[in-house]
């Protein structure tokens, strides 16, 4: 049952379709997971499952929240303290170093998959709200300190999403076919 209005602009519709298909792929990447493959890189530096998968959440989070003028859910909602994490709003992973992605420490799987949840029905809000002329709209991030347009924000959403998904579900089939030798 749907919490929102659906987007009603075809574009704000197009983007919501995408953000849940990053939500159907992310469930369907950490469904039933053995918990170590979250924390598990494939090589030194490399990014692992549960690390992508909160950094490709809180960015979506952070990104809309200012799109929206709205306190971000890491802060709002005490996702930071259940992930047993520093409430920073400007901590997303963004520039992390090897060396702090590798000291990222994963909560369980289905907590990465609820604050995923959460943070995607607060975009689709965002969207069923959005006008034709939104994509148009210059806004300036406080934590990059950068001026976009909404329609570059929103492509930079995307595509990180969907590439970010991507690289959880490689590396899950890497992992599983590990096991089995």
């Amino acid at each position: 049952m749907l919490r929102y209005a659906p987007p009603v602009t075809p574009w704000a519709a197009l983007a919501n379709e995408l953000v849940r298909r990053v939500q159907r792929d992310l469930e369907a990447v950490l469904s039933d997971i053995d918990p170590a493959w979250l924390d598990r890189p494939v090589g030194p530096g490399a990014n692992p499952i549960g690390w992508l998968a909160w950094h490709l959440t809180r960015s979506h989070d952070r990104n809309v929240s200012e799109l929206s003028g709205r306190e971000q859910l890491w802060t709002g909602q005490g996702w930071a303290a259940r992930f047993g994490r520093d409430p920073d709003p400007a901590e997303t992973g963004f520039a992390h170093t090897a060396e702090q992605v590798a000291a990222f420490v994963s909560p369980p799987a289905p907590q990465l998959i609820a604050y995923h949840r959460a943070v995607v029905e607060m975009v689709s809000r965002y969207l069923a709200d959005a006008g034709d002329d939104e994509l148009d709209r210059v806004t300036t991030s406080p934590t990059l300190v950068d001026t976009r347009t909404v329609r570059d924000r929103m492509a930079g959403i995307l595509t990180e999403g969907l590439e970010h998904v991507g690289q959880m579900a490689y590396l899950r089939g890497l992992y599983q076919l590990d096991s089995r030798t």
